[in-house]
């Protein structure tokens, strides 16, 4: 028991939603008889759900500045339709058809942020809103039509990594990002170590490092073991990498950087944060068109995988994202949250589907457990933080070093003379 303790404890406790995946995963492997941890199965799982994993990058950062955004399905089917007419009609070439929706994302993006943060409309009600007005204008636009799209342009959501060099029997790129991204959690790990001792702070015993080091890197081989001994002309996917990036952006954003800490300051006491110097109204604009911008990248990746742009494209995404970010760890009042745990909290409702879906499970029992799996994530956290326990969104959040979610933001100096001034106030969280 003493052993299992040391193991969560401390930074290792970040790794939660990633057991709970784990174990989700080898459930539906037992029940299926071995047809969850296929290669086709494995890749076909991740194409198809990276534009939803996008989607749930940017909705983080709208659910920890205190908002909640219902018109990304709708702005991803009209940037879809969008892109496929003036590729088609005007013979934009694949990247122009890119740049174009990445501009109609950040002009419906600004558009809906302006009324957010400078008009000072519920969020809920602008993007309730869009919802209605963009799904209106994709079936307006394209006269409830399908719209084909090149093979050029498929490339970013339904290709795959190339194969270069000589035959080894594994797709060699795929095997490389694996070993890469192994690597990269090894040397993460050695310099936390060494980082906490030369500022005097206790690490946990060598051991629980190893072996939560080694239970990770185990899992990143096993899986670029699947993604590159797939059938022949398939590896890891494309828009697999898009979200890699995105991800490794959006870490960068929201743990290194001034506008990152300022959207958990916003979330977590918009007033404090406000009075501390902290331009919320910036943040909210910034916040609105970010997602709006990733919701018009999903749609894209989605109408590639699917090679036509159609009037019924982005139905439901938003709730997707959503509950994604929240069986993430992110709080229903804002300032809490990551970008990892919204991405591993859509890994787990894509295996939900994907592994329901293999056991022949209908639609109306998929849609009935997994409402139960949000309502169940959710009422676990806000139990923990009831019985003054860490709740289990604060756990997971122990990740990366420092917290990003637990700022120290100075307060306002008092105007009363007879009360101490300097004083510093911390917007934090659970964790």
């Amino acid at each position: 028991m003493k052993a299992v303790k040391a193991l969560l404890s401390g930074n290792g406790r970040q790794f939660g939603m990633i057991f709970a995946l784990v174990v989700l995963i080898a459930l539906f492997q037992w029940l299926t008889g071995g047809k969850t941890l296929t290669p086709t199965n494995m890749i076909n799982l991740f194409n198809g759900n990276s534009y939803i994993l996008i989607l749930a990058v940017g909705m983080v950062f709208v659910i920890i500045a205190g908002h909640i955004d219902l018109s990304v399905g709708s702005v991803a089917a009209f940037t879809g339709i969008i892109v496929a007419m003036a590729m088609r009609d005007w013979g934009l070439p694949w990247y122009g058809g890119i740049l174009l929706g990445l501009l109609i994302g950040a002009a419906i993006g600004a558009w809906q942020g302006m009324w957010v943060a400078y008009v000072g409309i519920p969020a809920f009600i602008v993007t309730l809103a869009g919802m209605l007005i963009f799904r209106g204008a994709n079936q307006w636009v394209g006269k409830s039509n399908t719209v084909p799209v090149s093979s050029d342009f498929q490339f970013i959501g339904a290709g795959y990594l190339p194969e270069v060099g000589p035959n080894t029997g594994f797709n060699n790129l795929t095997l490389l990002l694996g070993l890469l991204l192994a690597a990269v959690v090894v040397v993460g790990e050695i310099r936390r170590r060494a980082k906490t001792a030369k500022i005097g702070s206790a690490n946990p015993p060598v051991w629980v490092s190893v072996v939560k080091t080694g239970l990770l890197v185990a899992a990143i081989l096993y899986a670029t073991y699947l993604f590159s001994t797939g059938r022949p002309g398939t590896s890891f996917p494309i828009s697999g990498i898009i979200l890699c990036a995105l991800v490794i952006f959006y870490v960068f954003i929201s743990t290194k950087t001034v506008i990152g800490r300022h959207v958990y300051a916003v979330g977590g006491n918009l007033h404090a944060a406000e009075l501390s110097g902290v331009q919320s109204k910036k943040v909210n604009f910034l916040v609105m068109m970010n997602m709006s911008i990733l919701a018009s990248l999903a749609g894209m990746i989605f109408v590639a995988r699917s090679t036509a742009s159609g009037p019924f494209d982005g139905t439901g995404w938003e709730l997707d994202a959503i509950a994604a970010v929240f069986i993430g760890g992110a709080a229903v009042s804002g300032g809490v949250g990551t970008v990892v745990g919204s991405v591993v909290g859509g890994l787990v409702m894509a295996v939900l589907n994907n592994g329901l879906q293999l056991l022949g499970i209908g639609a109306d029992l998929t849609s009935i457990i997994k409402g139960l799996v949000l309502l169940v994530a959710v009422a676990l956290d806000v139990w923990n933080k009831s019985q003054g326990k860490p709740s289990i969104t604060g756990l997971m959040m122990r990740s990366f070093g420092r917290k990003p979610d637990q700022l120290s933001v100075p307060a306002p100096v008092n105007p009363k003379p007879e009360m101490p001034t300097g004083t510093k106030s911390t917007i934090g969280t659970d964790a």
